[in-house]
């Protein structure tokens, strides 16, 4: 299962990167955090590493490393706004819990 982005997502991402310069994409990734023990992670990535799961959408790259594509298979990043708050948004169909504030999840 492949990890993908709404349009406005990969818009928002490409906006980014031309912003900053340079890059060759986003990584996705999770880390042990928050009170439900997984929270996401996203960065710029410059150089794509050995282990890398490479995805493209809209000519947008999405890197996600080994570890964390179990975690990540069939997931949705989206990008909203909503009133004076706009981010990403993560639709991930692995997560069976998450915490009240939205930060962290569990599978």
């Amino acid at each position: 299962m492949a990890v993908t982005l709404t349009e406005k997502a990969a818009l928002r991402v490409e906006k980014f990167l031309e912003k900053r310069g340079k890059g060759v994409g986003l990584r996705l990734g999770v880390r042990t955090s928050g009170c439900s023990g997984m929270a996401y992670k996203l960065e710029f990535v410059d150089e794509i590493n050995a282990d890398d799961v490479v995805f493209e959408q809209a000519g947008v790259k999405v890197i996600v490393d080994a570890k964390s594509l179990p975690y990540l298979e069939g997931m949705e990043l989206d990008y909203a706004r909503e009133g004076l708050n706009e981010g990403f948004k993560f639709n991930n169909p692995n997560v069976k819990d998450q915490c009240g504030c939205g930060e962290s999840f569990n599978v």
